[in-house]
């Protein structure tokens, strides 16, 4: 297994990691090796627009909207 080390990590970010890992009850290390397994482990498939789109708002549900009433088109104008 390969190791990395990470300079001039923010005394914040360090802290905060060292908490998420005592809530977790596991050392600093392996909390990072979690939260890298989380964000980088499983490559995701490649979406287009639209199914983004409905992942991100699928939670919230749907709506029904009536119809749109419309009117006649109007006539196409002509230029000459």
């Amino acid at each position: 297994m390969a190791s990395i080390t990470i300079r001039n990590l923010d005394d914040d970010i360090k802290r905060r990691l060292r908490v998420r890992a005592a809530e977790h009850g596991r050392s600093m290390e392996e909390e990072a090796r979690d939260i890298l397994r989380q964000v980088v482990g499983q490559p995701n498939a490649p979406r287009n627009l639209g199914e983004a789109i409905h992942a991100r708002f699928a939670a919230v549900g749907g709506i029904d909207l009536a119809p749109v009433q419309r009117g006649p088109m109007r006539p196409t104008p002509g230029f000459e």
